[in-house]
């Protein structure tokens, strides 16, 4: 097996277990060297936290790109995450046109919306730029808000295969190449993964459990890149994440008062041993 160099995009959040404090460990851990490129530093992440502080490094996104350009860095494949702005998408794009090698795996985790809603400071101008982002992506991962934003479908929390399949023909329409289509759940007491790869439909269903976490997201986003740079199907790395993900969310449960987090690194032996 090749030694793979990825990029991952996304911001710090020096305290709070998500974004590229979850990516760099995870993705490291599966065995793949982790190159960063931090869109933002937070103190804390923004969820429960009061008076974080923040530091917007839009502006250092060209420089970091022109040097890597300029000492012949290229990478087996870019994963985005937390995307603050539209600027931000532009100059991801340019990543991929200018440090992707010829067969770079491009990854976006659309991660916009939750529960029916964009995040706080996104509108539909970002969503835009995040459509473009998309179609240049050989893998998307959205969940159902994201996906309904991007696709302009109405949003439901009751739904059924028709309605998942609706939502996958029209991300494929917009120009998505696969799509892995998070917390999808046909029957009380269950979760699951949608995979749609080279247009075969496939469903990976396990329990769903009444406790979460911030953070999972990014968790399980991070554990299928990593899975599917050891080579792993997008079946296989969507499986792997899904389990990896639910080890993190019980693990965290065993704790008093870690509320602003997954626990991800107590179930990293869990991700090892799934990826063997």
């Amino acid at each position: 097996m090749s030694y793979k160099k990825i990029l991952t995009v996304q911001d710090i959040s020096c305290v709070g277990q998500c974004s590229l404090t979850v990516a760099l460990p995870i993705i490291s851990a599966c065995g793949v060297e982790t190159c960063v490129l931090p869109s933002a530093v937070l103190s804390t992440h923004t969820a429960g936290f009061k008076g974080y502080t923040f530091r917007d490094l839009t502006d250092d996104m060209p420089a970091i790109n022109d040097h890597w350009i300029k000492e012949g860095i290229s990478f087996d494949a870019i994963y985005t995450g937390y995307l603050g702005s539209t600027k931000q998408i532009e100059y991801v794009a340019r990543l991929f046109d200018t440090v992707a090698k010829d067969d770079c795996l491009k990854i976006v985790d659309p991660a916009m919306a939750d529960n029916g809603k964009l995040y706080y400071g996104f509108d539909m101008e970002f969503v835009e730029a995040m459509k473009g982002l998309c179609a240049k992506a050989d893998y998307v991962v959205p969940n159902i808000t994201e996906a309904c934003f991007l696709t302009g479908i109405e949003y439901k929390t009751e739904y059924d295969r028709e309605y998942i399949d609706r939502l996958l023909d029209a991300l494929v329409s917009m120009g998505c190449k696969n799509v892995i289509f998070t917390g999808i759940s046909y029957r009380e007491g269950k979760t699951g993964v949608v995979v749609l790869e080279n247009g075969e439909y496939s469903y990976y269903e396990h329990e769903k459990l009444e406790n979460s976490c911030h953070g999972t997201g990014d968790s399980y986003a991070s554990a299928f890149v990593g899975a599917l740079m050891r080579e792993k199907s997008a079946y296989e790395a969507a499986r792997i994440a899904a389990d990896f993900t639910l080890e993190c969310i019980k693990e965290t449960a065993k704790l008093d008062n870690h509320w602003y987090g997954a626990a991800f690194e107590l179930a990293i032996p869990k991700l090892i041993q799934l990826l063997k």
